[in-house]
């Protein structure tokens, strides 16, 4: 893990769960690759925080397979099967993709405008390479516009989905063209919503989705 991937964190307020966040984030991208040891006395000079939150950030994510605890070392980040991760993409797709199509028409252009600045930050984030702060910010767009579908059952069960998801071959993508058009794609979402074009959007979401088990696959080189 770089500098870049983890950095200082500035407020108090729920110093373990902004770790957490961080931190699965930064296990989804693959930038913390399966079986990586980390421990809490590293990471919590890289946070710039106490002990404290940081270990019961781990404990946390240990909860949530995120990591196992190995004695007298820390933890170790935990693997996720190709077969596990299609199964968990395959159950995205049926709960995302129909309630993003629900949304199509029923957002104005200044409704969606703050959803388009957020659309920006990820492109931002994937033309410098920062994935977990595209992850992170990836998380935040599709878990708030379908909250906007007003389930929160099913904003829960997505959000503990994507937690199970792993893109361990993302972080060979750095610049690469499957990135940017994987951000890209978040502005097409915006554009077929503000249009109400509702089939569309439904089919974007689910290839958008699906990028997900290519990233796990063979590594590809940057362009």
């Amino acid at each position: 893990m770089t500098s870049r991937t983890i950095g200082k964190i500035v407020q108090a307020e729920s110093l373990r769960g902004r770790i957490g966040e961080s931190l699965s984030a930064a296990i989804i991208s693959g930038e913390l690759a399966p079986g990586t040891l980390v421990s809490v006395p590293t990471l919590a000079a890289q946070f710039e925080v106490s002990a404290t939150p940081v270990r019961e950030a781990m404990l946390d994510l240990a909860q949530r397979g995120f990591v196992e605890p190995v004695r007298n070392k820390g933890f170790r980040v935990t693997t996720v099967s190709l077969e596990e991760l299609r199964n968990i993409i395959e159950v995205r797709q049926l709960l995302e993709a129909p309630a993003m199509r629900t949304l199509a028409g029923e957002l104005s252009a200044s409704d969606l405008r703050p959803w388009r600045d957020l659309a920006a930050t990820i492109t931002g984030h994937a033309e410098r390479g920062e994935l977990t702060s595209f992850v992170e910010n990836d998380r935040n767009f599709h878990l708030g516009l379908i909250g906007l579908h007003g389930n929160s059952r099913l904003v829960a069960m997505v959000r503990e989905l994507r937690s199970q998801t792993r893109m361990v071959n993302l972080a060979t993508m750095r610049e690469s063209p499957e990135l940017a058009q994987s951000a890209r794609e978040h502005h097409e979402m915006l554009d077929l919503i503000e249009a109400g074009e509702g089939a569309e959007l439904e089919e974007l979401t689910v290839r958008h989705l699906a990028h997900v088990v290519a990233w796990w696959g063979e590594p590809k080189s940057s362009h």
